[in-house]
């Protein structure tokens, strides 16, 4: 293969610098990862402000069309993160530049702070698109993939368009592997530690004080999913998170609470049931009931669509890579002993 040279005109040394990360890291991860050599002006000043690429021409454009994304990013005004860098890599390697090259700039709203947030992933682009386009939305994916943030993100965004008059957030109270027994003060101090992550992403955007008031006024609801039972819910956006904890009746019952003018999304991990026993989960039960229905989508975030910290991406794929493995061996053990059985009664 024959050596080239590709410029990248930044014309701005933030935008360079954010390119680059403290320190260079950023660079030398692409260096390595497509085995190139990156400068910037500082020494080869007859280019400006520029970043130049040096290697076989294949790895070149490889790592021309990562710092292309890694650019967008910062010309956003946004920090670039491990996670950034990581994700471009990883979608050109796999030959997704042409979706990575596609994914929008697009503001999908603004937070109490003033500061944008836009879909940090290819699979978050299309579940906000997945969330616009249909009335029923079912987000599953691991933990970290902003499931629960984007949809809170897309029901602010209606309430400030005036798209629904209320937003409805709702989970069921199942306890994460522990018995905490009998929690102090009222009802809603009871509640409330289970309905923490929905708190948290609506103070991101609406800002404490503005929340309350929007609380006090009934226009933002947030109670435990048996509270659904009996009503109608109209002209209004409901989000109905960890639904993996539902059992099927639950889920049957959530879904048929939609009223005219409604939007409903159903966020869950599969791989993270906390249900007793052999409790059927309402979530993987519902996934295989709606599919195929018209104005129901069924949307899957993987592993790659993790925005939390790069260590998170590493975790999750262990988890499941042991699990498949240890679901190979309890076939094999099964296989075995009908062998067994079999023969014995021979």
């Amino acid at each position: 293969m024959s050596s080239i040279k590709r410029i990248i005109r930044t014309d701005n040394s933030d935008v360079t610098s954010k390119i680059f990360g403290s320190y260079d890291k950023y660079l030398k991860r692409i260096e390595s990862e497509f085995d190139v050599r990156i400068t910037n002006k500082s020494t080869e000043g007859a280019y400006g402000d520029s970043i130049v690429i040096d290697g076989e021409d294949t790895n070149c454009d490889a790592a021309y069309k990562c710092i292309s994304y890694v650019k967008r990013i910062a010309t956003l005004n946004e920090n670039v993160t491990d996670q950034n860098v990581d994700y471009a890599i990883s979608m050109v390697k796999d030959g997704q530049f042409d979706d990575l090259s596609e994914f929008g700039e697009d503001c999908l709203c603004i937070t109490s702070k003033g500061k944008p947030v836009r879909a940090k992933t290819v699979g978050q682009k299309k579940y906000a698109d997945a969330i616009k386009k249909n009335t029923v939305v079912l987000g599953i994916g691991p933990a970290g993939t902003g499931k629960t943030y984007l949809a809170v993100t897309m029901a602010v965004k209606a309430l400030r368009a005036h798209e629904v008059s209320r937003i409805i957030l709702t989970r069921p109270a199942v306890e994460a592997g522990e018995r905490l027994g009998f929690l102090p003060g009222d009802l809603q101090s009871k509640i409330d530690p289970y309905l923490r992550p929905l708190y948290d992403a609506l103070y991101d955007m609406l800002g404490f004080e503005n929340c309350q008031k929007l609380m006090e006024k009934g226009v933002i609801e947030i109670a435990p999913l048996a509270y659904m039972r009996g009503r109608t819910l109209d002209d209004s956006f409901i989000i109905l998170d960890e639904a993996q904890n539902t059992t099927p009746e639950q889920m049957k019952m959530f879904l048929t609470r939609l009223g005219n003018g409604s939007k409903a999304v159903v966020t869950g991990d599969l791989t993270q049931t906390d249900l007793p026993g052999d409790a059927k989960s309402g979530l993987a039960q519902a996934v295989r009931i709606l599919e195929g229905i018209d104005d129901i989508s069924i949307f899957q975030l993987t592993d790659r669509d993790v925005v939390r910290h790069r260590l998170v991406q590493k975790i999750i794929a262990a988890y499941d890579k042991y699990a498949s493995r240890s679901k190979n061996v309890n076939a094999k053990k099964m296989s075995a002993k009908r062998k067994t059985e079999q023969e014995g009664k021979r």
